[in-house]
């Protein structure tokens, strides 16, 4: 027996992460590609509208429709290297594979565009619902408090209903948040979002919102509840005001470093209640 299984827990672990950081990636890659070919041949490029906005990852364009919806939101985004690829073709594969609800932004298909920029990059085109605006923007025009609590039950179903697919979102915060023009809200942005199984220990996300345990590696959807704490802060408040942990840091650079440092606590510590 001891010779039977002797090793065995150690392949069973190499294998689990060749399927984690290999076959995974590369079968969601290939995913992405097949049915941006067949999206493309059925329903043609789509045409770029106004910028809407830009992110770390990629520019958000108006579109006024394409695959028979309108009007269109179109994400695009230029892979810079292989992980990046495997990121956004996973991100692509965990949104397109999950049954539609009412409180995650629809994707309606992708596009792989070869001659973005002039020919001179390749870009991958995701045309999704198109809402009115996000959450931080909503919260500085003005809210009512019944429309917060409203858009608070909003992002607790969602988040409900990514947990029971298996799934965490690992970045939930003011402007992955949209609002339609009743302002209920929907998520958006799955690009760190990973089946729970699948959790490697990274750490992603965005400072403020990130739950103390991120840091150890070990972790699980209790992180996406201590995300919602800070959000639900923010609603409460009616403000985006940073939290005074926070609030005196000069640079990006700077807030990361303090929440390295310790400076994660529970929300009722972060806005300094006693």
């Amino acid at each position: 027996l001891e010779e039977g299984h002797t090793g065995r827990l150690e392949r069973t672990e190499d294998l689990w992460l060749r399927v984690r950081k290999d076959h995974a990636p590369r079968l969601a890659r290939l995913s992405l590609e097949s049915r941006s070919l067949r999206d493309v041949l059925l329903h043609g490029k789509p045409k770029l509208g106004r910028e809407l906005g830009r992110g770390q990852y990629g520019v958000v364009y108006l579109c006024d429709s394409w695959g028979g919806h309108y009007p269109c939101a179109l994400k695009s985004v230029v892979p810079p290297d292989d992980k990046h690829w495997n990121d956004l073709a996973l991100e692509f594969h965990y949104t397109r594979s999950l049954p539609k609800h009412e409180r995650l932004v629809d994707l309606h298909g992708s596009v792989i565009d070869h001659t973005y920029g002039g020919g001179s990059s390749i870009a991958v085109l995701l045309i999704m619902e198109r809402l009115h605006r996000d959450l931080y923007t909503g919260l500085k025009a003005g809210l009512s408090l019944k429309e917060r609590l409203l858009i608070a039950l909003d992002v607790v179903e969602g988040i409900r209903f990514l947990h029971g697919q298996g799934l965490l979102h690992r970045d939930i915060k003011l402007k992955n948040v949209l609002l339609d023009k009743q302002n209920r809200a929907k998520i958006t942005d799955l690009g760190f979002c990973k089946p729970e199984a699948m959790m490697s220990g990274s750490i992603v996300g965005t400072p403020i919102h990130m739950a103390p345990e991120l840091f150890t590696g070990k972790y699980d959807n209790s992180v996406d509840v201590y995300a919602f704490g800070i959000l639900f802060w923010y609603l409460c408040t009616g403000s985006v005001k940073l939290p005074e942990s926070f609030e005196k840091c000069a640079s990006k650079d700077q807030l990361w470093n303090n929440v390295k440092k310790g400076q994660t606590r529970s929300v009722p510590e972060l806005f300094g209640i006693k």
